[in-house]
């Protein structure tokens, strides 16, 4: 057992390594729960690195996830069989007895719990089961700051979280609780936070972030817009760029996109969820929007920034989806001038209406639609990164040493390489695009 006590002469300060499953907000939340680890009490390591204390944050997205979440605890005790396995997250509030008896699982910590994560590792001795702190998630109706500073070049800045809305399959409301939004004012100061440390890029995260202004201060009405948000980051003069991680095409109005595309930091780039693209699957999924809304939104987004990318993300396999309703929407996407897909397999989630629908879509037919609009997903990139060619971008470079190469991304989202350069990194370089390698990066 590591001791934590007062006696310097005996003390030995414990190893600590987290890992993320899901998305930037996840990344976001990590990172700020890692930060109360100070270098005085704990020592931090990588993951892949022996440790006392490994931290999982969850996702409950995706079957997979759960899958991954079980690999990483073994992981973990491959590297030190007597180390203290904490379990944080979405996936960790929606099943907790379940993630409690997988072996090696020492804390099991729920929605509003995680955030006091040092508070419960007072004693790191192995436990025959796991332990469990978890709220209602009716009492996730507070709102926690979170920002992730781990990336030297791009920082994930939480500006919501929750969500009211009532998708089917979905079990993050569950999860997270209902919609709420940090204030305006601390947003502000987090962002001056993150440029003070002469990070370049800023990209916005929430559940659901259009929904901004929601539950700020507590109130259930908005204070604020998610207009009025990027308004007021806009003026940060210190930011060089902010990217909006993705918004629900509903939420994207005319205003929104008008302002982008006139704006001084925010970057031409739009990930709008669209799931299906065909309607009646759009109703069985309980989305707020039908195809027609989806094809108007990248519509006017192309009208205003011809070399704005646009991505979305597809889930094939719901229930009662037919062959001729998934090449609706293989077709709906060929046809649509769209940059690139995140195509997820329908997953059978407990607890949601979804699970109850009839006509169960076997896995083997998921699979295939998934392989297909994969496919159509290099095609549309592919197609993308040409329209770019012989024109001059702004790339920010990252700090990562690749096999000999540096990367980085354009503020369309175009990625980029070339031979590593030190000098480079974190900075922004004017370039011509000139050539896709065949590995699909873009070269100038």
């Amino acid at each position: 057992m590591i001791n934590l006590g007062n006696t310097p002469e005996i003390e030995t300060k414990p190893r600590v390594a987290f890992h993320t499953l899901g998305c930037k907000l996840n990344f976001s939340e990590t990172a700020t729960i890692a930060r109360d680890f100070s270098s005085d009490k704990f020592e931090r390591v990588d993951f892949e690195s022996p440790a006392e204390v490994y931290v999982i944050n969850t996702c409950s997205v995706t079957e997979n996830a759960d899958k991954k979440f079980k690999g990483l605890v073994k992981k973990a005790l491959q590297q030190n069989p007597e180390a203290f396995i904490a379990a944080i997250g979405c996936y960790a509030q929606l099943q907790p007895k379940a993630l409690a008896a997988i072996d090696g699982v020492d804390l099991v910590l729920g929605a509003t719990e995680k955030f006091k994560l040092i508070d419960y590792l007072a004693d790191l001795t192995k436990k025959t089961s796991g332990a469990i702190h978890s709220c209602e998630i009716a009492d996730a109706n507070f709102y926690e700051s979170s920002y992730s500073i781990d990336d030297r070049t791009r920082a994930f800045l939480k500006v919501q979280d929750g969500c009211d809305y009532k998708c089917t399959y979905c079990t993050i409301p569950r999860a997270r609780g209902i919609s709420r939004s940090d204030s305006l004012e601390n947003i502000i100061n987090q962002a001056l936070e993150i440029t003070a440390r002469g990070i370049k890029e800023i990209v916005l995260t929430g559940v659901n972030i259009g929904d901004y202004g929601k539950g700020e201060f507590g109130n259930k009405k908005h204070e604020h817009t998610f207009l009025d948000l990027i308004k007021a980051l806009d003026d940060i003069e210190a930011l060089k760029r902010i990217r909006i991680s993705s918004i629900e095409p509903n939420l994207l109005s005319d205003k929104i996109i008008d302002f982008v595309a006139q704006s001084r930091a925010f970057v031409p780039h739009f990930h709008i969820p669209l799931q299906s693209g065909n309607d009646e699957i759009l109703k069985k999924m309980k989305r707020r929007y039908l195809s027609d809304l989806y094809i108007d939104r990248v519509s006017q987004i192309k009208t205003q920034m011809p070399d704005a990318c646009t991505g979305g993300d597809v889930i094939v396999g719901f229930p009662g989806e037919t062959d001729e309703m998934f090449l609706d929407t293989y077709q709906f996407l060929a046809d649509l001038d769209i940059s690139y897909l995140h195509v997820f397999s329908y997953s059978e989630r407990p607890n949601t209406e979804a699970i109850e629908i009839d006509d169960v879509v076997p896995q083997i037919v998921r699979s295939k639609r998934s392989k297909m609009l994969r496919g159509l997903s290099v095609k549309k990139r592919r197609a993308f990164y040409e329209k770019q060619l012989g024109k001059k971008v702004k790339i920010l470079f990252e700090h990562e040493n690749k096999k000999g190469y540096i990367t980085g991304f354009s503020e369309n989202y175009v990625k980029v390489r070339a031979p590593w350069e030190p000098s480079l990194a974190n900075s922004i370089k004017e370039v011509v695009l000139d050539t896709i390698d065949q590995e699909g990066f873009v070269r100038f």
